[in-house]
């Protein structure tokens, strides 16, 4: 496999002035991808030019269908042109290679549309560079009996991750590290070893947020390694035309159904509507808004609510990772078809962010109730190309084994990682084999540890309860609070004899009047008006009652019509309530202590669901000694005057 890599590599390094190393990638990996397919079809290459002219009246279905039969493999190549053909007419090698790509069946040639392979071709010719790739590559052998299958396949993503390090653009977008793919894949088949060993075993494995194919790869290399008879099946999906050119033109090489991986954006678009999976990998992306897909996203929630992908809910629109969390939920199959499997890579956000009764918190709490959610890791920061930040990953599944029902196992991985010698990007760490291994370990032993703690759903369940307290208002018509009552809008259509009378109905009151008690002072106002000749609106009434009111602890509580206390918004608390606790037990030694007029109101208590890794995993450091810290100021102070003595002497 190096040599082949190397090989290429050197090509792409010959390019050099006319081509930038970010711009390698455009060249080698398509050419990789020809040789390949013009080596695989090599064989067939006669009985699909023999077949060709025999189907041309037939409508396009059938044509596929006799001209893959006829080479043998999903695609076919119907130009005469190989590369040794190519190679032996130099003169005109650039309309030849347009032609012999043209000749591909359209599931093929749609690889090198997305690749722009016609821009590269051009460049090539134009700096005197497309003969010597062509002859180079006319060079490599990457016949299917020399090179397998799998190994082209790791030849390519070896490809795939030197472009990717050479590149400019922000790698992450389409690759993650492949440390962190594999420790997910383990994850992923940690509990299936025995049934995935089996003779005739068939398995499918899909990736909605597919970049350039890495996920499916390694889960395809990890699961042939355990069972080289497995019947695998891998289906991807990505909207960059680039990423999604990739990834199929490594699907076509590893000898996958070059139709199970799709162009277009997975939440508009799904284009594995009525499939389920029994795997599923997926790193998409965080903190990234969902304001073009908004409209549609929110069309299928409220029409067909758990019918579809988004019934739980939505998060807020600055974040749609959590949207293809959901959608992964959708592709499960169900448990008396075999259940399924799922590994996610997601940021902090979908643990806590949004109170109960939000779009994030519906979707936690959902996934708990159906007690999806197996595991979550927290990785190492700096783990990827293009952030930071800390990210985690979620296990989900819908059969868990028997010990497993109603859990979530939390795994602290954060210190598990080693320097990298060289920074790529953004990525500073990487995980090594061994933390690999270890934190498989700490997942597959399931047991509460310093790193590893284990939890029932409830634990991360609970109560929004809302605490009110009574409304305590007195009321004093200063001449400060009158005129506040004329700048509300109610006053604004009165007439201004009215608006006399009533000024002068409250100033009658007296500013060292004070009223405790708000029928009291209803009273009085009403009495007061009439005696202008004045009948006060219930409108009128209120903006006065608000104008001159102020809050006042030692008043009376002010009731409704039935004489139940009225709540003080500006008092109004929420209390978040551990789910198995009593309401009445926690208002009593929570909050009654404090304020014993309080009361729960119960037709504003909202559900909600967050998981606080980080405080479960939490560790106390006292702070230093202050007979410490004074000695090393004093150490401090003693060395700056020495050195101001040196400079004033």
């Amino acid at each position: 496999m190096v040599n082949h890599v190397s090989f290429i590599w050197n090509i792409a390094e010959s390019l050099r002035g006319p081509f930038k190393p970010s711009e390698y990638g455009s060249v080698v990996l398509p050419f990789t991808v020809l040789r390949r397919l013009d080596a695989v079809l090599a064989e067939t290459k006669a009985a699909v030019l023999e077949t060709a002219p025999t189907v041309t009246a037939l409508p396009e279905v059938l044509q596929h269908m006799k001209l893959t039969e006829a080479s043998g493999h999903e695609f076919y190549n119907t130009s005469p042109f190989d590369f040794a053909k190519l190679v032996a007419d130099p003169n005109d090698l650039r309309q030849n290679i347009a032609a012999y790509v043209a000749g591909f069946s359209p599931n093929v040639r749609d690889i090198f549309d997305r690749f722009e392979f016609d821009k590269t071709l051009n460049k090539l010719a134009e700096k005197n560079k497309l003969f010597a790739v062509v002859e180079k590559f006319a060079q490599a052998d990457f016949h299917p009996n020399t090179v397998s299958n799998i190994q082209m396949g790791l030849v390519f993503e070896e490809l795939i991750r030197w472009a990717n390090e050479r590149s400019n653009e922000t790698a992450g977008d389409h690759y993650t590290p492949r440390e962190v793919i594999s420790l997910m894949v383990q994850l992923l088949f940690a509990t299936d070893d025995d049934a995935l060993s089996k003779p005739g075993v068939v398995r499918s494995i899909y990736d909605p947020t597919a970049g350039t194919g890495g996920m499916l790869s390694v889960a395809d290399e990890r699961l042939r390694a355990m069972n080289p008879d497995i019947q695998l099946s891998l289906y991807g999906q990505d909207y960059n035309d680039a990423s999604y050119a990739i990834c199929k033109a490594d699907m076509v090489i590893k000898g996958q159904d070059v139709d199970n991986i799709r162009l277009g954006d997975t939440l508009t678009e799904d284009h594995f509507e009525d499939k389920k999976f029994d795997y599923a990998l997926s790193n998409p992306p965080f903190g990234v808004d969902w304001k073009d897909q908004r409209d549609f996203v929110d069309d299928e929630h409220k029409r067909l609510g758990f019918v579809g992908r988004f019934g739980p809910g939505t998060p807020a629109v600055s974040d749609g990772a959590m949207l293809f969390l959901l959608h992964l939920v959708s592709k499960m199959r169900k448990v008396e078809d075999g259940g399924s499997r799922v590994a996610i890579v997601l940021n902090g956000s979908p643990l806590f962010s949004g109170g109960a009764g939000g779009g994030e918190s519906n979707i936690r709490k959902y996934l708990l109730d159906n007690d999806l959610v197996e595991a979550i890791i927290g990785l190492p920061k700096d783990m990827f190309y293009n952030t930071g930040i800390s990210t985690y990953i979620w296990i989900l599944t819908n059969r868990k084994t028997d010990e497993r029902r109603g859990k979530i196992q939390l795994i602290d991985a954060r210190e598990l990682y080693v320097k990298l010698r060289k920074g790529l990007g953004s990525k500073r760490n990487e995980l090594s084999a061994d933390n690999v291994a270890d934190i498989v370990k700490l997942y597959a032993e399931f047991e509460d540890t310093e790193q590893s703690k284990i939890f029932t759903n409830e634990d991360f369940l609970y109560r929004t309860i809302t605490v009110e307290r009574p409304l305590k208002l007195r009321w004093q018509a200063t001449p400060e609070g009158i005129d506040a009552v004329f700048n509300g809008k109610p006053l604004a259509k009165v007439s201004q004899d009215e608006a006399a009378a009533l000024r002068a109905a409250l100033a009658s009151l007296g500013d060292d009047a004070v009223f405790t008690n708000r029928d009291t002072f209803h009273k009085a106002v009403k009495t007061a008006a009439a005696r202008q000749g004045l009948k006060l609106a219930a409108p009128i009434l209120k903006a006065v009652t608000a104008a001159l009111g102020e809050q006042d602890d030692t008043a009376d509580v002010c009731t409704d019509t039935k004489g139940n206390p009225e709540p003080d918004s500006s008092l109004r608390d929420t209390e978040n309530v551990p789910w198995t606790e009593n309401f009445d037990d926690y208002l009593t030694r929570e909050v009654l202590p404090y304020a014993p007029e309080a009361w729960i109101d119960p037709s504003k208590t909202k559900e909600g669901a967050e998981i606080p890794f980080t405080r479960h995993f939490y560790k106390y450091i006292p702070p230093r000694p202050l007979d410490e810290i004074d000695n090393d100021l004093e150490r401090v102070m003693a060395d700056l005057r020495e050195m101001l003595d040196e400079v004033e002497g």
